[in-house]
């Protein structure tokens, strides 16, 4: 099963629940549901889902069967997360607006990003005379100075 596919099973409040509490004993479908407020048949179909995830599994006692978290596949989960949260994130930014570059040319993968998330609406490039401050704002985000003034443009705005 794919990480992605766990944490949908994991989206669920009543199965993180679940989860928290099998953390902690391990116990039948009927204490679950009394714990949780639910109706047993409830919790059995939660436990299905945590069961086909991998991130539970029951052992036959006498007439019950008793639920576990099984920590390995857990530990997995986490483990993702971790590498995903740890990704270096040191390449360089390719929004011009952000990056504040202003000379040399722009692979056309970078072109067309900056086009799609930031390129100045044309009414106000070379014209802060004509721009209030809510205009810059909106355009160039928190910027003190109209950013179109000469000098400060990427050479495809100039």
């Amino acid at each position: 099963m794919t990480l992605l596919d766990t944490l949908k099973c994991l989206a669920d409040n009543n199965r993180l629940q679940i989860l928290r509490i099998l953390l902690n004993s391990d116990l039948c479908v009927g204490a679950l549901a009394h714990q949780l407020g639910i109706s047993k048949p409830a919790v059995s179909q939660h436990l299905q889902v945590l069961r086909k995830a991998g991130l539970v599994k029951g052992e036959k006692r006498g007439y019950w069967t008793h639920y576990e978290v099984n920590r390995t596949v857990l530990q997995r989960i986490a483990a993702e997360l971790h590498a995903l949260a740890a990704t270096d994130h040191s390449h360089a930014t390719v929004c011009w607006r952000i990056s504040g570059r202003s000379t040399g040319n722009m692979p056309s993968k970078e072109a067309e990003m900056c086009q799609n998330c930031c390129q100045k609406p044309e009414e106000l490039r070379d014209k802060p005379e004509n721009c209030s401050p809510e205009q810059i704002e909106k355009c160039h985000g928190d910027s003190q100075t109209h950013p179109c003034t000469p000098g400060n443009c990427a050479p495809e705005q100039k």
